[in-house]
């Protein structure tokens, strides 16, 4: 399962960099992380039927970390 995410995410990489055209890359590592971290987060508080300490030891995060990274993508509001 996780050489899929490891493969769909490196071939979105070489299209990006295939893509660029001349133009320089630039912050690579927040822009992967802003892609991915939203959905993830959805579909992981969709499997924990919105219950913050399941889907908090489902990531393997503490539950704080978990509410400010649903509060950073606007995703509070949507979970109890």
């Amino acid at each position: 399962m996780s050489s899929d995410i490891s493969d769909c995410v490196k071939r979105t990489l070489n299209r990006y960099f295939r893509d660029l055209d001349g133009e320089q890359p630039h912050a690579i590592y927040a822009m992967v992380i802003a892609a991915t971290e939203k959905p993830m987060l959805e579909v992981v508080m969709k499997q924990a039927n919105g219950n913050q300490t399941v889907a908090a030891d489902m990531l393997g995060i503490n539950r704080n970390t978990l509410r400010k990274k649903l509060n950073d993508h606007d995703l509070l509001r949507g979970w109890p």
